[in-house]
């Protein structure tokens, strides 16, 4: 089921990764909320009226969000660069390092 595999991805995967690979988030709600961005192409609560927003998507946006979350988790997409790309849809500046 396309819905637990988010869930064990964004609680169980990439949490852990966060540390080893020194990412800028590391809590399941930061990774949720990156990959659902990329996957609605802006902010996703503006997108998604109801909650938890991974019920509420269309099959095909949840899938492009697991596949987003296993290339991060691959080491083929840039955590940080996605999450530049989500806090600037959202109007915030990623912290300075």
């Amino acid at each position: 089921m396309l819905e637990a595999r988010w869930l064990t991805l964004t609680r169980r995967t990439l949490p852990p990764l966060a540390v080893a690979r020194g990412w800028p988030v590391s809590a399941d709600h930061c990774f949720q909320r990156i990959l659902l961005d990329h996957a609605v192409g802006g902010c996703w609560y503006a997108q998604v009226e109801r909650r938890p927003a991974y019920r509420h998507l269309d099959t095909a946006r949840l899938a492009a969000a697991v596949a987003l979350g296993d290339a991060v988790a691959a080491g083929e997409a840039d955590l940080a660069a996605l999450n530049r790309q989500s806090l600037a849809w959202r109007g915030k500046a990623p912290p300075r390092p």
